[in-house]
């Protein structure tokens, strides 16, 4: 065998130290530019027209904020561990020992040794994934297991030490990314001085936006006269040829007044067929003829397209994606982890 099975590899890869100084200077610069001077910090001027902050964070804001984040978690992630080399440095002095034999005091006495039972059970719930025979790599297994245990067992001495502690940090998480999201003309349900609005990007054809539509249904009951939603139309032509057209027909609908009703009733069917639309068309009573007219002659083929475009310009690769407050999530998400973002949202309104 000419190295360890793939698994065994944990090392995280490391950034050039250059590198990371460079991003972390450039990012940080950005973020204390923003709390120097706002929206309006003047960034470069070309012939007399000024570039503010807010331009380049329209122009690159959902970038610009994943660089961000991914900075930020890398800070903490290597401020933790600062934190808990210092706790352990500190405990030790305390005791008048080293912190290796602190180490062997109360983490590594206190790990039992794997076991073969464990060796198995490990083998066999990643068999898949080991193109080997357990007899070729069960040192390595043992090892990697009892390192496992280890550093299970030093996490939690160090979140002792660290409960007993007094520990400040100062360490700031960015400023949390909106993106302006044009909702002028676009079908809505709620109240317009609502605290919070979600807006969501769907297509008709979606299984994901279909699995969603309970979700938004009890967080409108749940926060009731405090939510907003509104919906925007990303139908993905390549793999939902049907979506374009069923948006369009919603909007026709939505022309005599009916638009959830029959955004509701497409999302209890998989079959969006010309027929299919003007069957439901007839089943919530619209006027028939005005309907067909209005989906043949295109009426809203520019609308739906508008939304396509404000999509890419958004840098939205999926469905559903939706902005609460202009704060992006996506996914067919559990609806207690939507409510925990409109609840902060509210806590931030008081």
């Amino acid at each position: 065998m000419s190295g360890p099975p793939v698994f065994f590899s944990f090392r995280m890869r490391l950034i050039h130290p250059l590198s990371l100084v460079f991003l972390s200077v450039f990012l940080g610069l950005l973020e204390s530019g923003c709390d120097r001077a706002g929206d309006s910090e003047k960034l470069a001027e070309v012939d007399g027209t000024v570039i503010t902050r807010s331009d380049v964070d329209r122009a690159g804001g959902k970038q610009l904020q994943n660089l961000r984040r991914q900075l930020y978690q890398l800070e903490k992630q290597k401020l933790d561990e600062y934190i808990g080399a210092t706790l352990l440095t500190q405990e030790a002095r305390r005791l008048g020992i080293s912190v290796a034999t602190l180490l062997e005091r109360e983490v590594n006495s206190k790990v039992l040794p794997t076991t073969e039972d464990e060796i198995k059970a490990f083998y066999e719930q990643n068999k898949a994934r080991l193109p080997v025979e357990l007899d070729k790599i069960r040192p390595q297994v043992r090892e990697y297991l009892q390192n496992q245990k280890i550093n299970a067992r030093k996490a939690q001495y160090v979140d002792s030490l660290r409960a007993k502690a007094k520990i400040t940090s100062y360490l700031e998480p960015p400023p949390v990314y909106r993106a302006k999201v044009l909702v002028k003309g676009a079908p809505a349900k709620g109240p317009e001085t609502a605290a919070v609005t979600i807006v969501k990007f769907e297509d008709f054809q979606c299984p994901f936006c279909r699995k969603i539509q309970p979700v938004y249904r009890e967080l409108l009951a749940r926060y009731n006269g405090k939510l907003r939603l509104i919906h925007k139309d990303l139908p993905l032509d390549s793999i939902h040829p049907e979506a374009r057209q069923a948006a369009e027909a919603a909007r026709c609908a939505g022309a005599q007044g009916k638009f959830w009703e029959y955004h509701d009733r497409l999302y209890t069917s998989a079959k969006l067929s010309s027929a299919d639309l003007n069957a439901y068309a007839k089943e919530l009573g619209l006027d028939q003829k005005a309907f067909e007219s209005c989906v043949s002659g295109g009426k809203f083929k520019a609308a739906v397209q508008e939304d396509v475009n404000e999509g890419a310009a958004l840098g939205i690769t999926g469905t559903p994606t939706y902005f609460i407050n202009g704060r992006e999530m996506a996914g067919a998400q559990p609806v207690e982890a939507i409510a925990a973002v409109i609840d902060e949202e509210l806590a931030g309104k008081k």
